[in-house]
């Protein structure tokens, strides 16, 4: 009587970071996993030919991007199943963050398969890093929607958050964002921009938003490469001059149907907080507006 055949060992499936921009930011483990594996899985395979080529890599490409990322997800499977080890990798930075890989990294770890991360390089920790912002905690937003009402309705919901706030935007849409941050954060609110981190036109430059806005439309380069955006975390005013979120949601509602005047004295004797307070925070939402 025989005996049972041993499972198969299955490959490793590794999460590879590539540099933003400046090659050297590479570390040698991930030229030595992206030498050795039997598959890449690019994001774009030209663009990541070229990478392989600087550093005299002969690896295989096959492409892993968010048109194909669920239907090709099987082929990477079969390959890892079968033993042989795969690397995952972006255009630029660590994959996933704002890059496809998801499907594939959650497929392969239901399938029983070992996920392995080589970390480098990523432009929200780049960027957070040198802001001078608090890092304690932060929110990464990612890519802000592209429509205007769209993103007005995604930074209201982190208005009155704490957190620093990180997000990623193309260069033709940064001046629009700039504007709504403006206009829903207010223009004192602290912010950093990161234009083409770690290469030869790096950019970081922190003013209040109204300023940053205005810089950048002043200055049409400041509206080419890769940009991230950080934003100072919400201060709760204290004293007599707070007005909560609350007050404020209320006076929202209460401006949507009676005149400006009318809504401001309405939401004081409905939440208590000063009417002149109240009047002053509609006059800057609907100059906002």
């Amino acid at each position: 009587m025989s005996l049972p055949a041993a499972p198969a060992a299955t490959g490793t499936l590794y999460v590879v970071a590539t540099p933003i921009g400046n090659l050297d930011d590479i570390s040698a483990r991930a030229l030595r996993v992206l030498a050795e594996v039997a598959l890449i899985a690019a994001e774009d395979t030209r663009h990541s030919q070229r990478l392989l080529q600087h550093f005299g890599i002969s690896t295989a490409l096959a492409a892993c991007h968010e048109h194909n990322e669920r239907d090709q997800g099987g082929r990477f499977l079969a390959r890892l199943q079968a033993g042989e080890d795969v690397a995952l990798i972006s255009d630029a930075g660590t994959p996933l963050i704002s890059d496809p890989g998801f499907h594939l990294v959650r497929a392969a770890r239901a399938a029983g398969i070992r996920v392995v991360p080589v970390p480098g390089a990523c432009a929200l920790v780049a960027a957070l890093s040198a802001a001078g912002l608090p890092s304690d905690r932060f929110a990464f937003e990612g890519f802000l929607p592209a429509k205007t009402v769209g993103r007005r309705a995604k930074l209201e919901q982190a208005r009155e958050d704490a957190r620093t706030l990180i997000y990623y935007e193309a260069p033709h849409r940064l001046l629009e964002s700039l504007a709504d941050m403006r206009d829903v954060f207010g223009p004192e609110r602290l912010a950093v921009l990161g234009r083409e981190l770690t290469k030869t036109f790096e950019t970081l430059k922190g003013l209040p938003l109204g300023e940053l806005y205005e810089w950048v439309a002043a200055d049409s380069n400041q509206r080419r490469g890769e940009c991230v955006i950080l934003v100072a975390g919400w201060q709760a005013p204290e004293g007599e001059d707070a007005v909560s979120g609350e007050a404020l949601r209320v006076l929202d509602l209460l401006l949507a149907e009676l005149p400006l005047k009318r809504a401001a004295a309405l939401a004081a004797e409905i939440t208590g907080v000063r009417k002149n307070l109240l009047y002053q925070a509609a006059l800057d939402r609907q100059k906002g507006a």
